[in-house]
């Protein structure tokens, strides 16, 4: 019975860190190129469950093993294993807005931290008042030479993530846009930058097909569904209130026991 409230409580512990997940999704739903996380649980080991009169031990080479008929299995509940990162790419919005750039395909901007470099796919960015491509956290956009000096807002960047002066076409720089070997294992920093592991592998600038293009004056939305959250809100509820029931049920049965133990002992 004991058993019990413990296979109950992990059932819950899993539909609070789910509730959390969906949570803080829905509290996303507006911030700019959020991608949306999926926790993911899997069951404790299984025990095999043998008949007790029947039992009995057989001599192999390598010792002994227990002969007893196996009569089923019973599980030990769930755990939360990980939260995987879902970056199905999100629809884009026109801003008309020359500092607004959004990627179309897999890969991220690159931008300077105290800490060193950070990703983002947020290209909500603005520019310094010396003349700095910056995010709204004041950190520079990196470009393949460094941070990109555009002086003024009259400029413009092709697909290729070329940047270049409206009046004269000259070249200015080429935003840094970054790949990884196994992207899912990016490790969330916070105000929408990534940080690399020793799972994702290092970034390397992407190139040919690898390389998204790059959409000025559109920003990427977040890729969270709303209806789906919702609904998943709902099923997480009723899962938690299954394993509350059980857990009070177990309660019920074991209160039982003790009050059958001290009543026969008296």
């Amino acid at each position: 019975m004991i058993r019990g409230w413990y296979i109950g409580a992990s059932g819950m512990n899993a539909q609070q860190n789910r509730l959390d997940a969906i949570s803080n999704n829905l509290a996303n739903v507006d911030t700019t190129a959020y991608k949306r996380d999926i926790p993911v649980s899997k069951s404790f080991s299984e025990l095999l469950l043998r008949r007790t009169n029947a039992d009995g031990v057989y001599e192999t080479p390598f010792g002994s093993a227990d002969v007893a008929p196996v009569i089923g299995k019973i599980g030990l509940g769930v755990e939360t294993n990980e939260f995987y990162t879902d970056f199905v790419q999100g629809s884009f919005k026109s801003t008309e807005t020359q500092t607004d750039l959004a990627l179309g395909g897999e890969g991220f901007f690159t931008v300077q931290t105290p800490n060193g470099e950070r990703y983002t796919r947020n290209g909500n960015f603005t520019l310094g008042k010396e003349g700095i491509l910056l995010t709204k956290e004041g950190y520079p956009v990196q470009g393949e030479n460094g941070n990109i000096y555009i002086g003024d807002n009259k400029f413009v960047i092709n697909q290729d993530g070329m940047v270049y002066t409206q009046e004269d076409s000259t070249f200015i720089d080429r935003i840094k846009i970054v790949r990884f070997d196994n992207e899912r294992y990016l490790k969330k920093m916070g105000s929408s930058l990534w940080n690399t592991n020793e799972i994702s592998g290092e970034a390397y600038i992407a190139e040919g097909d690898e390389r998204p293009r790059v959409m000025q004056g559109y920003l990427e939305t977040s890729n969270v569904n709303v209806v789906n959250e919702m609904v998943q809100m709902i099923e997480v509820n009723r899962a938690y209130e299954a394993n509350q029931k059980s857990v009070q049920t177990e309660d019920s049965f074991m209160d039982t026991l003790w009050n059958k133990v001290t009543s026969v002992n008296v």
